[in-house]
């Protein structure tokens, strides 16, 4: 059976890259293993869909090239996609720092890709076992298939429970083209057995903090976890952090604590530290982190009380490891950008093959921007295809 494109992956950039080169006339085939295509659309910013930033720009996102994401970046904008989702009807808000997500649910992004399918004439089938991929005289088999055109829009291995595999890069090995070891991105942190001794009884807790490494730094919520730090914040950092280096974390972001304690000592204050902290911590926090000192503020030192509130703004935590790709939101690593074509993410050793989405070597912050990099590189693609 021919087709002009095959695309292997019906999530939100298989489905996207699929109506548009239908649109330009293409007859095209999209094989899910899923028994339904967007299961990851569905659960994805709470189940309302994150499904683009204003604020997308290519410094938003890893990638061992940084100026690849550039070109795709700039062909499908934010506003590009804002205007389809209105088109359909589909109302929307601004949640913070740029996030766009649907006034309903994640479903009306689902349907809104299923409908424009449906009405380019797209072919999708689901629970479909892809079989192998060849080479061909006129461009590509999958099984009994052909296709000059081979879309990979199969993503990476990031939370396996529905579906998420690593199919791209047993792929682009067999077509000899590099891949960078792919790694859990926007994830959870894990503690030593030391550190969730002293905070292990803090889950629950939230703090607003900045959370850094290295030269980056992200100023967002916290969460504590029974098994370590979650949270936008750390979920942020997770994607530069690496395994044995500390984090460094400022639990008062913006606030001269130091000067403040002090202040309040010279005023006359008995309070306890932990009872002063709480003005900046959550109660919880503010305990474990004074532990069983009952020396009012008065009786302590200058030295001390300073040092006691420079303490919030440089707490270093070396992270045991990640909650695995099980909890991680995306993958970062892939198929190195090296061997794409930045305006068509064409592989340059391999004509008419296609890598998109996550599965390529480009894994966005949080907040709509691996969606709207979904949503740009199926657009660069389905140009060409």
């Amino acid at each position: 059976m021919a087709f002009d494109v095959i695309i292997l992956g019906g999530g939100a950039a298989g489905l996207f890259c699929a109506f548009h080169a239908a649109r330009r006339g293409r007859r095209v085939l999209v094989l899910e293993h899923n028994s339904r295509p967007g299961k990851k659309i569905l659960i994805s910013g709470g189940g309302r869909c994150n499904f683009t930033n204003l604020d997308t720009r290519a410094d938003c996102f890893l990638s061992a090239n940084r100026h690849f994401a550039k070109s795709a970046l700039a062909r499908y904008t934010p506003q590009d996609f804002i205007a389809l989702v209105e088109q359909h009807g589909i109302d929307w808000h601004e949640k913070t720092r740029g996030q766009l997500f649907c006034d309903g649910s994640a479903q009306q992004i689902v349907d809104l890709l299923l409908n424009e399918c449906r009405e380019a004439g797209v072919e999708i089938r689901c629970g479909a076992r892809v079989p192998p991929v060849q080479r061909a005289a006129n461009g590509f088999t999958v099984g009994e298939l052909e296709a000059p055109s081979l879309v990979v829009a199969t993503g990476g291995p990031s939370i396996p429970k529905i579906g998420a595999t690593g199919f791209a890069y047993e792929l682009a090995e067999q077509f000899g083209i590099r891949v960078i070891q792919p790694r859990p991105a926007l994830v959870p942190l894990t503690m030593s057995p030391p550190d969730l001794r002293r905070w292990g009884s803090l889950a629950g807790v939230a703090a607003t903090v900045r959370a850094s490494t290295g030269n980056r730094a992200f100023d967002e919520r916290m969460l504590f976890t029974h098994r370590g730090l979650s949270g936008p914040a750390i979920l942020q950092i997770s994607s530069y952090w690496e395994p044995g280096k500390p984090l460094e974390i400022d639990l008062a972001p913006g606030q001269d604590v130091a000067a403040q304690l002090l202040q309040q000592k010279r005023s006359g204050s008995r309070a306890l530290p932990r009872t002063v902290l709480s003005q900046y911590l959550p109660e919880r926090l503010a305990s474990a982190w004074t532990g069983e000192s009952q020396r009012p503020l008065i009786e302590m030192p200058d030295a001390a009380v300073t040092d006691l509130g420079e303490s919030l703004h440089r707490w270093q935590i070396t992270p045991a490891g990640t909650e695995g790709f099980e909890k991680a939101e995306v993958t970062a690593g892939g198929i190195d950008t090296a061997a794409l074509s930045s305006q068509n993410m064409e592989a340059r050793a391999v004509p008419g093959l296609y890598f998109i989405g996550e599965c390529a070597d480009v894994t966005g912050w949080l907040g709509g921007y691996n969606f709207q990099w979904a949503w740009a590189s199926a657009y660069a693609a389905a140009q060409t295809v």
